[in-house]
């Protein structure tokens, strides 16, 4: 019993893990990385989930060792997705097609 107990905790834990409201896209960003998340999240990159948090509303970030994406809803509901590396590197993701 103890063991249910403690996976359920673990996978509230894992769930709360990524930013409400993230809204969906699809980019490609420097170094190879594919990103993308459904509407709500969770944000995936090269097909992993990670951890996303809302700054606000409209402003959402991800990070993984290398890199910090910031997600931003533009006021067209278009989504701009931003690219900083740990040594300075910062570009936009470009939109990918399904």
């Amino acid at each position: 019993m103890r063991k249910i107990l403690l996976l359920g905790a673990l996978l509230s834990v894992a769930g709360a893990a990524c930013a409400e409201g993230v809204p969906l896209f699809n980019v490609a960003c420097p170094g190879n990385l594919a990103v993308s998340a459904d509407q709500g999240g969770p944000v995936y990159i090269n097909g992993k989930a990670v951890q996303s948090i809302a700054v606000d509303d409209r402003h959402f970030q991800a990070r993984i060792p290398e890199a910090t994406l910031s997600i931003s809803v533009e006021d067209d509901e278009s989504v701009t997705v931003k690219y900083s590396g740990k040594h300075g590197t910062n570009l936009v993701c470009e939109a990918v097609d399904d």
